[in-house]
């Protein structure tokens, strides 16, 4: 008997098939070959939802690759110059009240869209600086719109926004679905909590993917305000 013929066969049960010593197909049965296509399945939908939705409070990357348009300063926040300024995409639905908002329906204010979770320490952070700022800034073409996510109902969002005091409006998105909206390298939220500024045209001024304070919020809502 030759060597080779004596050589042990080892039983792989994962793939159902013996290894001679000569490396065999890999076939898998029906069911193993649906169970890895539910798997792929899930891993793309968890790879999406991490891209958009990194760790709270880690502030993700200004990323965007190319001609982006847009410069990150030192304190992370990035800013893009008046003309070189991507659209806001279509974001409309229902709030936490249940009541319909559009956000195109007030253009020709400046806008701050702050994209936050009640389940976020960061956002939590954060709050009591959004809630000044937008009664302080009220009376001047300045609107506030939360986009709230993650949360599977709207109590402890509501319960949330009466804690700290928030009284603008905040779209109910618990999917994430409007977040995908805004186009790859631009100025598009990568993070929970991320505050974009829009400019009175609809345009992305401005963005932080971190927990920002009074002092931060203002760096970025008070130039776009100021334009003419």
């Amino acid at each position: 008997m030759s060597a080779a013929s004596r050589a042990p066969q080892r039983s792989n049960r994962a793939t159902g098939v013996c290894d001679t010593g000569a490396r065999a197909a890999r076939v898998r049965p029906p069911r193993a070959r649906a169970r890895a296509r539910r798997r792929a399945a899930l891993t793309a939908g968890a790879a999406v939802a991490a891209l958009l939705l990194t760790a709270c409070g880690s502030g993700g990357t200004s990323g965007g690759g190319g001609n982006t348009n847009f410069v990150t300063g030192t304190d992370g926040i990035s800013t893009a110059a008046k003309g070189e300024r991507a659209a806001a995409p279509e974001l409309s639905g229902k709030t936490l009240e249940g009541e319909h908002l559009d956000v195109a329906d007030f253009q020709g204010k400046v806008v701050v869209l702050n994209m936050w979770g009640s389940w976020c320490n960061p956002c939590r952070a954060e709050a009591k600086y959004f809630a000044k700022v937008s009664e302080d800034y009220a009376d001047q073409d300045v609107q506030f719109v939360g986009i709230n996510t993650r949360d599977s109902t709207t109590g402890a969002a509501l319960a949330f926004e009466k804690d700290f005091g928030i009284t603008y409006p905040s779209l109910y998105d618990p999917t994430g679905k409007l977040m995908l909206r805004f186009e790859k390298g631009t100025l598009n939220p990568q993070a929970i909590p991320s505050t974009l500024i829009l400019d009175r045209d609809g345009g992305i001024a401005a963005r932080s993917l971190t927990a920002l304070s009074e002092e931060r919020l203002l760096k970025m809502l008070e130039p776009v305000l100021a334009e003419k």
